[in-house]
Order: structure tokens, then C-alpha cells, then sequence
């Protein structure tokens, strides 16, 4: 059986519980028509709006007397995957049960190691957490050592890094689940980033872009394909132009020449361009996908969705 690994977008997923809970639910139906293609699936997802709600929470809670301690985005972020993840092993396991389909569905909290030597630790540029005023974010800076910058002229928030990562930890209990037939959800929102020192892992306040954590998921595990899940059937070039153009396939040079041409954007497309070009790169026969949640199967049969292969 082919194995899939699938990257969720944020449309895949809700701002809130009861939108999240609504929304898995078609997202989940997705799924199983893969499973009943006869793939193994795989599924990592974002979790941006989710961790931002976390550690919001927990930030609120904590500057503003209701004894509760400042809570590690490490944590938050494993927070997210535990209660993403429950929502999306709930509605496939609801889904499959309609299908009269007997398979496993299963979370696994998933770190990933980064290299604390990476250029993103001396760069932060990914906001996170609450809006504060500028003398509210000099306190705290000077507290815990936080770095903050100025949003849009909506505040000051914090900034972590986006280290590219290296391991997945938990790749091999992934790889018993994938072997034993079941539907696997891990590295939520890009895994939970650790770096090694002496042999131990430790978390640290960054966030990893969650396509390129799919990517390096279905490199090591030997997927047949990444499928990036996103608002759009196909990919284009010239996007919101007069001269817009739907792509259906892509070689590696022409998306390197894309690239540079920055006819994707720098936090939409470009990531998930970027990482089906280092799977593509880094596989013997590996193909990538890139389409909407809607037209997955549709995709995968040629119908839709922009491909891109060696």
C-alpha cells in the first residue's frame, strides 16, 4: 500500500473548539476517501490560530493575577497537538465507523530536534502570544528575557524563531503505526521543537513551519507522495494578475526558476513550494502534491491539484 503523508492548512482546521470540531469533520471525510483508495495516511496540520489561543490563555492567566504560572510555548505547542490531534483521531474514527471501515486511528505528540546553532535563533520573526502596550512588553522582556516587536500598529507581541528541523523523535513509534495499517496524526503544528545537549532533549520558544516538517515526515518514512492541503486547487504563477496561470505540473527547475521569479508568496505559498521541493529533491521516485482539501481525491487522480516531480 502507498503511503501518503498529508500537510493540513489552517482551512483544514477552526479559530474556536466548536468551529474546529465542525470543520475536522469534512476534513475527516477527505481523509477516509483516501483511506478507501487503499493509502496509508499519514497527517501532520498546522496550528497556529490554536497555540496563539493557548498561549494567550495562559499569558492572560498569568500577568493578571489568577495564580497560574507563565506556561513555555514548548508546552503550548504540545497543548495544541493533544487537543487538535483529538479532534481530527475523533472525527476519522466517527467517519470510518459510517464506512463500516475497521482501522486504528492514533496522536502522537511529536518532537522535533532543531539545531540551536540555526540562524533563526538570532532572527526571531514569528509573532506569538497577546498584544501588549510597549511599556507592558519592556517589563516582561526585562523579567523573563522575551523579545518583542511592534505588530501592525496593533501593540507589541512576542517573537520565537523558525528553526528548520532536523529529527523527528518519535519517528520510529510513527512507523510501527503506519506498519500496523493505521491513520497516523503527528508533528502538529511542525512538532514540538527540542534541541540535544549531552544526549538530552530539551524544549525550546520556537515554532517550526509545519510544511516542512510533512516534508522531512515523508522523506524518512518513504512516502510515495506529499500532499499539501490548502485553500486552492492548483498552484500559480502570476497569482491575482491579468495573466494569472494555473499550473498542473511541475519540474524541479521550473519551481526553483518560480522561485526566484517570487511569484509565491513569502507566508502562503512559497513554504509549501519550498518544501515539496526538498522532498521531490531529497526522494528516488517521490512526487508532491499541492491542492485543495476539497479535491484531494480528485487530485490524485489527475484531475486537479499541481504536481511536482523531478
Amino acid at each position: 500500500m502507498k503511503k501518503l503523508v498529508i500537510a493540513l492548512g489552517g482551512n483544514a482546521l477552526g479559530k474556536t473548539p466548536e468551529e474546529q470540531l465542525e470543520l475536522v469533520k469534512k476534513t475527516a471525510k477527505t481523509i477516509v476517501d483516501l483511506v478507501e483508495e487503499g493509502y496509508r495516511v499519514i497527517v501532520g496540520h498546522g496550528n497556529g490560530p490554536q497555540v496563539g489561543m493557548i498561549n494567550l490563555a495562559m499569558d492572560f492567566a498569568a500577568n493578571n493575577g489568577a495564580n497560574t504560572p507563565l506556561m513555555p510555548f514548548a508546552e503550548c505547542g504540545a497543548m495544541s497537538q493533544g487537543y487538535i490531534g483529538y479532534h481530527l483521531q475523533q472525527s476519522i474514527k466517527n467517519e470510518l465507523r459510517v464506512r463500516n471501515i475497521k482501522k486504528n486511528v492514533a496522536t502522537v505528540v511529536t518532537q522535533v530536534v532543531v539545531n540551536e546553532d540555526d540562524k533563526a535563533f538570532t532572527n526571531l520573526t514569528k509573532p506569538v502570544g497577546m498584544f501588549y502596550t510597549k511599556e507592558e512588553a519592556d517589563k516582561i522582556a526585562k523579567e523573563k528575557g522575551f523579545t518583542f516587536v511592534e505588530d501592525a500598529g496593533r501593540g507589541y507581541r512576542r517573537v520565537v524563531a523558525s528553526p528548520q528541523p532536523q529529527e523527528i523523535v518519535e519517528l520510529e513509534t510513527v512507523k510501527q503505526l503506519v506498519d500496523n495499517d493505521s491513520v497516523v496524526i503527528t508533528v502538529g503544528g511542525g512538532g514540538i521543537p527540542v534541541v540535544e545537549k549531552d544526549g538530552l532533549l530539551h524544549g525550546v520558544p520556537a515554532v517550526i513551519d509545519k510544511d516542512k516538517s510533512s516534508a522531512k515526515l515523508a522523506k524518512d518514512l518513504d512516502a510515495e507522495m506529499l500532499v499539501i492541503l490548502t485553500a486552492v486547487d492548483r498552484v500559480c504563477i502570476n497569482f491575482n494578475k491579468p495573466n494569472q496561470e494555473e499550473l498542473a505540473e511541475v519540474t524541479l527547475n521550473d519551481a526553483d526558476k518560480y522561485i526566484k521569479e517570487g511569484h509565491f508568496a513569502k507566508g502562503s505559498m512559497l513554504p509549501k513550494v519550498e518544501a515539496c521541493v526538498d522532498y521531490v529533491k531529497n526522494t528516488a521516485n517521490g512526487q508532491a502534491l499541492i491542492t485543495s482539501l476539497e479535491r484531494a481525491k480528485d487530485a490524485l487522480h489527475g484531475l486537479t491539484g499541481t504536481i511536482i516531480k523531478r
